[in-house]
């Protein structure tokens, strides 16, 4: 039995799909039950459980060989980092009372970093908090999701400018779809490889790519031509506000302050490996841009 955790989600949807495709039995874990019929009609079995209670989560995860653990963003959350750390508590507890064969962790670029830069820093934070367990862990940390332009696009179509929070439009940076980051935790959970405590997996796409890049694949996909502008820095957290907590929001400042400060939201240098998904930028935005 194959456990995902946030299966509604991009990432768990993209996994559990992977799976079930396989034939492999799976169980998605859920804390809204409305959400369940997607995963029922893939032939998941559904659990619901919410993240902060560890009692329904080991439940959940129990008779497990393998475990998916995710720590999804609290997007209206007054507290998001204590939230956040809410949530690694209740699955590290849950994990140590049902004991599954492995487990793998969904984590980000950056969090090797020891600075606080923000988002990457709680996903340090998780996977340290991962290594108090004696189960095998995969920790696989993600590149920035090239979906995430998702929520700039009607912006976007409107007024021809893509507002971007990377400073230099023209830089590139790690970036991957989350059906490929998906896929290869399926496969990650399928074949775990060498009897190992700890291993790390950095993944992002075909090549890296620039805000300058994703408007140009916004221009092909529209038909007209998009431009890449950069938000002044003044005006980060309130742009953020608009759609997030105030809370939230400062992670994600810090987060592109070290994306402005280059070469912390990365690879961890010497450690671990790194594997590249096959969706390019174009095909991720695609389903987004209403079809000409």
């Amino acid at each position: 039995m194959f456990v995902i955790l946030g299966a509604a989600g991009k990432v768990g949807y993209s996994t559990a799909s992977a799976l079930s495709e396989a034939g492999l039995p799976v169980r998605a874990v859920l804390r809204d039950a409305a959400k369940a019929s997607r995963l029922s009609a893939l032939g998941c079995k559904v659990a619901i459980a919410d993240l902060r209670d560890p009692a329904a989560l080991a439940a959940a995860i129990a008779g497990a060989e393998a475990v998916q653990i995710i720590l999804p963003p609290p997007l209206y959350a007054e507290d998001a980092p204590g939230e956040m750390r809410q949530a690694i508590d209740s699955m590290v507890a849950a994990l140590r009372q049902a004991r599954p064969t492995r487990v793998l962790a969904i984590s980000d670029y950056g969090a090797h970093v020891p600075d606080d830069i923000g988002m990457p820093t709680m996903y340090r934070v998780f996977e340290e908090r991962l290594r108090s367990l004696d189960t095998p862990k995969v920790l696989l940390r993600s590149a920035e999701h090239m979906e995430g332009w998702a929520r700039s696009i009607p912006v976007a179509m409107a007024t021809g400018i893509l507002p971007t929070l990377h400073d230099e439009v023209d830089r590139t940076f790690a970036t991957v779809s989350t059906v490929d980051v998906g896929r290869m935790a399926a496969d990650l959970l399928r074949h775990p490889g060498a009897d190992m405590a700890e291993r790390i997996v950095h993944i992002e796409g075909p090549r890296r790519y620039s805000a300058a890049d994703v408007a140009g694949a916004l221009s092909l996909l529209l038909g007209r031509t998009i431009i890449a502008r950069a938000v002044p820095r003044r005006e980060w957290q309130q742009s953020l506000e608009r759609v997030l907590s105030a809370s939230l929001a400062r992670l994600l400042v810090a987060l592109y302050d070290a994306h402005g400060r280059g070469g912390l939201i990365d690879i961890e240098p010497g450690r671990g490996e790194v594997r590249h998904g096959t969706t390019d930028l174009i095909e991720a935005l695609r389903p987004f841009v209403p079809a000409r």
